[in-house]
């Protein structure tokens, strides 16, 4: 195992296999990875809960232009919206 795989560890993707799926799950992944670097680190008094929150709202902000980028869940919505009118 090397010291990047310790570090990041990456679960196996299970859901509907597209390339745009398994891009945005690893995006996913390290989202929640990162979120938890910050907690620990708000946690154990490295950073101030202003920061923390300042830093996961940038995660936030990068994880939704991947999933626009991505154009994740756009098929579902037009489906619904046709199935409504």
């Amino acid at each position: 195992m090397s010291k990047d795989d310790f570090l990041y560890p990456r679960s196996r993707y299970y859901g509907r296999v597209k390339p745009e799926n398994l891009v945005f799950n690893a995006n996913l992944q390290e989202f929640a990875q990162r979120v938890s670097y910050v907690c620990n680190l708000e946690t154990g008094g490295k950073v101030t809960p202003e920061d923390a929150y300042k830093q996961i709202k940038l995660l936030w902000k990068q994880l939704k232009q991947s999933k626009k980028q991505l154009k994740i869940g756009e098929q579902s919505s037009e489906n619904n919206s046709s199935e409504e009118g």
